[in-house]
């Protein structure tokens, strides 16, 4: 111990075995990611334009969320979920999950920012800027003592009784349900799910994410990034959002993937939801 300097021991965040758990639930999943890039140069001055214009702030993510429920519901077969070995369930809302950063007291450490899940239900019933107020409030979101879920009125000692029991039991209680019962999925985790990694730390170029989910389709925001593009047949710079989708290959194939995949190109780059 002589060499190893300064440092100071933690005890592990009990709070995070679910996401140990879900991750290695994802793991098991046959989900295939696609890679792509989107042109949101428009999109993005017409972000900024209308904060200039109005002095109010409208989310990029909640932007591309739109994009994201709207192409789900024209295309419900890619966030399936299978009900047994012979059945599929085809919602028509579109339920995206999101990660809110929350500051919230936990243990030693009084001021702890934790990733705490939130579902937007129906997000593709509602405009950008409903989604945008409603991720905004759920970050200032005000917790009840013991409360670890946004929007849930998940217990703190429930869930550290939970993470005390072997894997095998959460599995049977809680993980295998989640698993097989596509109505409590819905209900629980919603039908997508929308990471965004953003451009902290990212000087220039590009990032991708490849995630790893529970959700029959996840979709991971890369860092947007500019570049030489064609426009009108000349040569412009131009902004690129890099994002990643995995599809659950168990309910969905190539085909009508690559047909969503053109149609939520098509609703992002023509700057789909940001006139309502």
């Amino acid at each position: 111990m002589d060499d190893m300097g300064t440092f100071k021991e933690r005890k592990f965040p009990v709070f995070r075995i679910p996401t140990l758990d879900t991750l290695e639930l994802g793991k098991k999943k046959h989900h295939i990611p696609f890679l792509l890039e989107v042109d949101v140069t428009d999109a993005r001055e017409y972000i900024r334009a209308f904060k200039s214009r109005t002095g109010e702030r409208l989310s990029f993510t909640a932007w591309v969320m739109k994009c994201i429920a709207q192409a789900l519901s024209e295309h419900k077969h890619v966030q399936a979920m299978r009900k047994g070995r012979r059945s599929l369930i085809l919602f028509d809302d579109v339920d995206v999950s999101v990660v809110v950063e929350r500051s919230v007291e936990h243990g030693d450490n009084p001021l702890e920012t934790l990733p705490m899940p939130y579902v937007v239900r129906k997000a593709n019933e509602k405009t950008v800027r409903e989604i945008h107020h409603e991720i905004h409030a759920a970050r200032k979101e005000s917790l009840e003592a013991g409360e670890v879920q946004l929007g849930a009125r998940q217990s703190a000692r429930l869930t550290k009784l939970f993470v005390l029991l072997p894997r095998f039991v959460r599995n049977l209680l809680v993980w295998r349900r989640l698993t097989k019962n596509p109505f409590y999925a819905k209900k629980t985790m919603g039908t997508a799910v929308v990471t965004s990694v953003g451009s902290a730390g990212i000087a220039g170029g590009y990032a991708w994410a490849v995630p790893t989910s529970i959700h029959p389709v996840a979709f991971a925001l890369g860092n947007v990034a500019r570049k030489p593009g064609i426009l009108d047949n000349e040569v412009r710079i131009r902004e690129y959002l890099s994002m990643t989708v995995l599809f659950d290959h168990d309910v969905t194939d190539g085909a009508p993937v690559v047909r969503f995949v053109q149609r939520l190109k098509e609703l992002l780059e023509q700057n789909h939801g940001l006139g309502d």
